[in-house]
This record gives structure tokens, C-alpha cells and sequence, in this order.
């Protein structure tokens, strides 16, 4: 049977690390919503750079104008991916505030006309050009989410303190993140990944159901600030002395989070079903009341 990367003979391992947890190290990890293809649009900006020093000096400045252009695009649907990832990945979800990837199509239509004019100077051609490199680029990567996602029904007053909780403890984990990559440690970056994904469990849990803040407020605020100067401090521990006692207590504080977010998230689900099964016999007695029989 495969075996996760680890191992006592790999670097930063130990012995322990020959036999992995049950639970894979992997089941929260990511794809980069962001990809070859979208890196890849930032190329044609490039060519047209170079191509523009050769050219005279209206040729050169459309050109140069161009390239700056088709680069904002290429930077727009960087953002744009990333926020339709972040919009996919929630079950409740607000549309993204700016179209970026419909942006982006607009900018590489532009940039395309302007490159196209700076070759020739025929308007029309490159109107042409830039309309397809537009209808191109939507084909290409779509657009832009439109519409939100899950909203009916929540108030969006609770959901925008959700948000703002949400945000900052997104902010804490890439905060942590920062910190143990300078460590170089592959076991403790490992260990904070599957932490991230039960931290990860527990906001959805609560972007689910906004009443559920107040309970989880504490964990995704106080709790995850704690981890991050806890992080910060073995960083800086570590890459002076490599000290195996700072690394094995610092992966004891994470098992010890991982348990309480764990306990956090599974009592949150328990007294939503709970709720849930009040307003049943609630509804139920109710029915009976107006004389409504339920086999």
C-alpha cells in the first residue's frame, strides 16, 4: 500500500513519521485556482514589449500602452479565479463585488487593439482584433459568478459579521503559514494543513448558519491569534537552533487545537439538528391542533 512522503530516512523525519495518522495529510489540500493558463496570459504583454522598442514613436507608445493594458488584464484574471475559487467553495456565498474576470476580457480586447494598431494603424482591423481577442478570453475562462449563492433567508447584517470574522482568521492561518514556511520543516507545514482543515470545517459550519458566531467566535478569533504568535515564536525558535523539543511541543499544541476545533464543530452540528427537530414537533402539534393527522 503507498504511503505518504515521510518517512524516518526523509528529510525532517523521525521515526515516528514511518506510520502516518489514519487521517490523510492531504484530504483539505487546494488546487491553485490560478493555473498555467492565467500565468501564461501575462506573455503576450511581455512580446509586446520588446516588439514595441523597435517600432516608431506613436508605433512604440501604443504598443507600450498596449502591453501595460494586456498585463492589468492578465493581473484582473488572477484575482478573478481566485475570488470565483472562494465563491465555489462556499455553500453560502455573496456574488464578488467586481467582475474581474469579465475586466480581464475587456482589458485583453484593448490591449489587442492596441497592439494591433500599433503594427498598422487600420482602426477597424484592430477593432476586429480586439472584439475577438475579447470573445476569446470569455470562452477561454467564462465569466464572472453573477449571482449569490445560499443567501435566502439570512440576515445579511449576521452575514457580514461572518464575514469580517471570517476574513481575519483567513488572515491568522496565512499569517501561520508565512511563519512555518521559514522553519523549512515538511512535517510541521504538513501538520498546520490538516489543523487549517478542521479550522476550515468549523467556518463553514458557522457561514452555514450565522447564529452559530457567537459560539465559534472565540475559536476563530482568540484561539487562532494564540496559534499564530505560537507560530511565529517556533519559527524564529527553530531556524536558530533546530530544537526537537520546541518542534514536538508545538505539534502538541496543534493536536490539542485540533481536538477543541473538532469538538467545537461536531456540538455546533448537534444543536442544529437539535434546533431542527423542535421546529418538527413544534410543526407537528400544530398540524394535530388543527385537526391534520400524521401517520
Amino acid at each position: 500500500m503507498a504511503k505518504r512522503f515521510g518517512g524516518k530516512y526523509s528529510p525532517h523525519g523521525s521515526p515516528e513519521t514511518a506510520n502516518p495518522p489514519a487521517r490523510s495529510a492531504y484530504s483539505g489540500a487546494k488546487v491553485d485556482p490560478v493555473g498555467a493558463r492565467a500565468n501564461l496570459m501575462f506573455l503576450p504583454a511581455v512580446v509586446l514589449l520588446f516588439i514595441s522598442l523597435t517600432q516608431g514613436a506613436l508605433g512604440m507608445s501604443l504598443g507600450l500602452a498596449g502591453a501595460g493594458v494586456l498585463a492589468l488584464g492578465a493581473w484582473m484574471l488572477r484575482g478573478g479565479l481566485v475570488a470565483e475559487a472562494a465563491w465555489r467553495g462556499r455553500k453560502v456565498a455573496r456574488r464578488p463585488a467586481v467582475p474581474r474576470k469579465i475586466l480581464a476580457a475587456c482589458l485583453a480586447g484593448v490591449g489587442t487593439a492596441l497592439a494591433a494598431l500599433s503594427h498598422d494603424g487600420n482602426l477597424i482591423a484592430a477593432i476586429l482584433f480586439g472584439a475577438a481577442a475579447g470573445g476569446l478570453h470569455l470562452a477561454a475562462f467564462g465569466i464572472d459568478p453573477l449571482t449569490s449563492k445560499g443567501m435566502e433567508g439570512i440576515d445579511t447584517f449576521q452575514q457580514d459579521r461572518v464575514a469580517r470574522v471570517v476574513d481575519e482568521a483567513e488572515a491568522h492561518m496565512a499569517a501561520m503559514n508565512d511563519a512555518l514556511k521559514r522553519s523549512g520543516n515538511l512535517r510541521v507545514m504538513t501538520r498546520m494543513q490538516q489543523f487549517q482543515h478542521v479550522v476550515r470545517d468549523l467556518i463553514r459550519t458557522v457561514e452555514e448558519d450565522p447564529r452559530d458566531l457567537t459560539a465559534a467566535r472565540r475559536y476563530l478569533g482568540v484561539y487562532l491569534l494564540g496559534a499564530r504568535d505560537a507560530s511565529v515564536k517556533f519559527a524564529d525558535i527553530y531556524v536558530r537552533s533546530q530544537d526537537m523539543k520546541a518542534r514536538d511541543d508545538y505539534l502538541a499544541l496543534l493536536d490539542d487545537l485540533e481536538r477543541n476545533f473538532t469538538d467545537r464543530t461536531t456540538k455546533l452540528m448537534l444543536d442544529d439538528h437539535s434546533d431542527l427537530t423542535v421546529e418538527i414537533e413544534v410543526l407537528r402539534d400544530r398540524l394535530q391542533r388543527e385537526g391534520v393527522r400524521l401517520d
